[in-house]
């Protein structure tokens, strides 16, 4: 599962709902490391409420889940079914989940909307002067991509060659290594590159990148060529802090276009219409939060607060979480979402978008 994968999954999911009813799609998030009882408890808690073709959609949809999983071993996954709508489409992932299990009128979104906010893909090059390595890096995996060696002469003086025709050829070799690794890399290289090795190699060829490929370089690190778990280990939690401090400087961003009344808006009203009309350029949510509204799967529309009959076309409402439906405009408009952590959003009404225009 790659990046651009699940991108285009959440893409394909946000515009899937059932206008007809509020109870029809499941959406199931499974570890099985984790599992226990908790489908059986889900259920059980799931049939209790359901009454009617909606109770009857949830044990048909459940059936079709319950086949796949005793045909599937993937260990951790997403699945969104509902039989009614002929419909079930199942994902699996490489890094641990916790477990839900979701009833309502179209898929749950969120944990995969966090995965791709969270693990952003980035390409790894470790290198000496005379070895490289290239690495993709996407959602916790890894896929080594490219592996480059010289032989390239000793520091030490040979026969009977002058001290600087032998550095002339020497520096010719390393030049030459050095374009291959670049021609290597920018084949593979996405948006982000993390540089890391032994020496000054890997600051030589930094130097010498084009500049669209310097500007795509977010971290030099000094580590032994031949320690690769700890790099990975090491590169994985240095691109999770930088990501967190992308969040941080995004929030004064906002601030900052609020305060001189820019090209941001706060607070769930403002950022819901903004989602919804496709001007979000980036959509800010506090991670894990949650809040009540509605929705006329009719007419879709989309407001905070609670109310049985849709002020603008007279039909039933059914009761959401609103933040839940902004993250679904959000996928549909191609927004990029980004959680945050803590506080920072809360005194801005805990949702926040940067625009693309007013």
């Amino acid at each position: 599962m790659t990046l651009k994968t699940l991108k285009e999954n959440l893409k394909e999911l946000s515009e899937v709902y059932d206008a007809n009813s509020m109870d029809t799609f499941i959406s199931l998030y499974l570890n099985r490391r984790k599992n226990g009882k908790f489908i059986q408890r889900r259920e059980k808690a799931c049939r209790s409420i359901l009454k009617g073709k909606e109770l009857e959609n949830f044990i048909k949809t459940m059936e079709d889940i319950k086949k796949f999983l005793a045909k599937n071993s993937d260990e951790r996954m997403a699945i969104f079914a509902s039989h009614r709508n002929g419909f079930f489409k199942s994902i699996s992932l490489p890094i641990d989940i916790e477990n839900f299990l979701i009833v309502d009128s179209s898929p749950y979104l969120r944990p995969l909307a966090r995965l791709v906010d969270e693990w952003e893909s980035f390409t790894l090059l470790l290198m000496n002067s005379n070895h490289a390595k290239i690495f993709s890096i996407s959602i916790g995996e890894v896929k080594e991509e490219s592996e480059l060696s010289a032989e390239i002469m000793n520091k030490h003086k040979k026969g009977g060659w002058s001290q600087a025709r032998f550095q002339r050829l020497r520096k010719g070799e390393i030049h030459s290594f050095f374009s291959e690794v670049t021609d290597a890399l920018q084949k593979i290289a996405g948006e982000r590159i993390l540089l890391a090795g032994p020496g000054k190699a890997k600051d030589e060829l930094a130097n010498s990148l084009p500049k669209e490929m310097k500007e795509k370089i977010v971290e030099i690190i000094d580590i032994d060529i031949d320690d690769e778990r700890e790099l990975m280990k090491e590169s994985i939690n240095l691109m999770l802090k930088k990501e967190k401090m992308e969040s941080h400087l995004a929030v004064q961003q906002l601030k900052g276009e609020i305060l001189k009344d820019g090209l941001g808006v706060s607070g769930i009203k403002d950022t819901t219409m903004a989602a919804r009309n496709g001007q979000a350029e980036l959509l800010l949510i506090e991670k894990d939060y949650k809040a009540r509204g509605w929705i006329c799967e009719n007419c879709q529309a989309v407001e905070e607060g609670k109310v049985t009959k849709c002020p603008y076309c007279d039909r039933k409402t059914s009761e959401i979480d609103i933040v839940e439906e902004i993250i679904e405009f959000a996928e549909r408009m191609d927004t990029k979402i980004e959680f945050v952590d803590g506080d920072e959003l809360k005194e801005l009404g805990h949702v926040g978008a940067l625009l693309r225009y007013k």
